[in-house]
């Protein structure tokens, strides 16, 4: 059930991003003859009176189709109706209109975190020290078998419990220990697993081993006092996690080589949530929000076949009173969708290898 909720969390967060286009097109009044989620061969599709509505085979994204790319249309090509026929200002407003979706969808599912479960009061601390995320399949943390969620409870003997400096002092015995093997006693779920880790020496000089550390515990809810309390929570939690996670993307930018191994596909994003969901399935409320959020990052990127190579389309035109030939936009587009893909079944063979399931059965 776990598995099929963060599927479920992925298809929504498409299906959201796609309505953006959708409706902002049919508020202007613009053709749309196309709504599908998904690429490839069609496995279900209804056609409305204006437009058809389909699932594809490869779950790897969706797409609202406009008539100005159909050579079947019976629309005639001055109909100014058409997409290509608006004013600029019009058209960006459909190619953003995805990303402003899944950034107030965000924003809205943390209302409705908040409105549920209630807003943070006190923090209970367990003992041990969380690790919210493994920062890399290849950091020596990775290699080792830690996983996002684990709570490490000892290392090299000395346990941890509730005190403060716990995670001070795990940093401090990782910094202490450059190349030199930690025996970790790390609690997954109802198991206790023995795991070493080897820290390496990062650029900066300072070994690490490649995980985020955080004290342990629960957070304790209380109802909201009124709803500006509610949505002012929830403004604050998404503006926390859209700072940090643009800083995470200009980290990828940067640093590209040492932070390639956290580019994730949909199988490691199921894989995720189905494992946050099964702890504590309130957690798909952040899960939810971090990947809308990431979502709208990703597609407002200036990059081929993304919204954002299509507004920098618009913007070339605008500066020069002219589209560029629409044949080179088609050649762009049409080989950043390819090259798109391929990263998308990349990502797929790449996280289906390192699924648990696999690993088990090479060893």
């Amino acid at each position: 059930m776990s598995v099929l909720a963060a599927i479920a969390v992925l298809a929504l967060l498409i299906v959201v991003h796609e309505l953006g286009h959708f409706l902002a097109a049919r508020f202007q009044g613009i053709h749309v003859n196309r709504f599908s989620i998904g690429f490839g061969p069609i496995l279900w599709k209804y056609q409305g009176p204006q437009t058809e509505y389909a699932l594809r085979a490869i779950p790897l994204g969706g797409f609202v189709g406009f008539p100005d790319d159909d050579p079947d249309s019976d629309i005639p090509p001055q109909d100014p109706n058409l997409l290509k026929n608006r004013p600029i200002l019009d058209r960006a407003i459909v190619i953003s209109a995805g990303v402003i979706a899944n950034l107030l969808f965000a924003y809205l599912v943390f209302v409705a975190q908040f409105a549920t479960v209630g807003v943070p009061q006190d923090f209970s601390p367990q003992p041990g020290i969380l690790v919210p995320q493994v920062l890399s399949e290849t950091s020596p943390a990775g290699q080792a078998g830690l996983r996002s969620g684990d709570v490490i409870l000892a290392a090299n003997g000395e346990r941890f419990g509730t005190e403060d400096g716990a995670v001070e002092q795990l940093v401090g015995l990782i910094q202490d220990s450059p190349r030199q093997p930690i025996d970790f006693m790390v609690q997954r779920g109802d198991r206790q697993l023995n795991l070493t880790v080897t820290p390496e020496v990062g650029d900066d000089g300072k070994p690490v081993i490649g995980v985020q550390l955080q004290r342990n515990g629960v957070l304790e809810y209380r109802r909201a006092s009124n709803v500006f309390e509610l949505f002012s929570f929830a403004a604050r939690e998404f503006q926390g996690m859209l700072l940090r996670t643009v800083q995470g993307f200009a980290m990828l930018i940067t640093n590209f080589s040492e932070m390639a191994g956290q580019v994730a596909g949909p199988v490691k994003i199921v894989e995720q949530g189905a494992g946050l969901a099964q702890a504590n399935i309130t957690s798909l409320f952040p899960f939810t929000a971090i990947i809308s959020i990431n979502l709208a990052i990703i597609n407002i990127l200036p990059l081929p076949a993304l919204d954002g190579g299509q507004l920098a389309f618009l913007l070339v035109e605008a500066f020069r009173g002219k589209p560029l030939p629409e044949r080179l936009q088609e050649n762009v587009m049409q080989t950043g969708l390819v090259l798109l893909l391929g990263l998308g079944v990349f990502l797929i063979v790449r996280d289906t290898s390192q699924l648990e399931i696999f690993q088990d059965l090479l060893q």
